[in-house]
């Protein structure tokens, strides 16, 4: 899978090849410390004295690299697909290296301190299914109609829900079949030239 990154996160980016290596790395550091206990402007004002630029343009570098190792680290992309998701970037061969090794270093740090965030979105707790097979009517005698009838239970927070689905195992083997053709198809290097190349 490759991230598609907006223009708004690009050009926060740009900033990154005007600095020393060292420096990306810090502002990586910098990102996670904020990820774990919030931002501080009093940093961004000591890095931009250090480096002689503005403010904003240091606390835009370090929310943009923030921003690529939550959603890279988010989806578990692999290291193939984070280097192609920075090539669109246009940075030289270093600072992707440099990029990928902070990805790689730190995504399982990122990934416990998101999984602590609290989210709004729905997430799968469980499935229940049920298959129910009508074998006549009053009117037809011999006849099969099987029915999958499915309870999602989902949890958001504290909170539980579930959604209850019926369908037909026909229906069910299509969308399955075409989940996977789909799956198949964003692996291929054709898909990910076109995502790459998607602003």
């Amino acid at each position: 899978m490759l991230l598609v990154l907006s223009e708004d996160h690009k050009e926060h980016l740009s900033f990154l090849p005007k600095v020393d290596a060292a420096v990306v790395g810090e502002f990586g550091r910098i990102a996670l410390e904020f990820l774990r206990r919030g931002t501080s402007t009093r940093i961004y004002e000591g890095a931009a004295r250090k480096l002689c630029v503005p403010v904003e343009m240091v606390k835009h570098g370090v929310e943009g690299l923030m921003f690529l190792m939550t959603e890279s680290s988010k989806h578990m992309i692999s290291e193939v697909d984070f280097l192609d998701s920075v090539l669109v970037l246009g940075f030289d061969e270093e600072l992707n290296q440099l990029l990928v090794q902070l990805y790689l270093q730190h995504r399982s740090q990122i990934r416990s301190v998101l999984s602590q965030l609290p989210t709004n979105v729905p997430a799968y707790h469980n499935l229940e299914w049920r298959l129910d097979v009508q074998l006549a009517s009053r009117s037809v005698r011999h006849q099969v109609v099987p029915k999958l009838t499915m309870r999602l239970l989902l949890t958001r927070g504290c909170d539980n829900s579930s959604r209850v689905l019926q369908t037909d195992p026909s229906t069910l083997l299509h969308l399955i079949a075409t989940l996977e053709i789909a799956l198949a198809a964003m692996k291929t290097s054709h898909a990910r030239r076109i995502l790459r190349n998607i602003k």
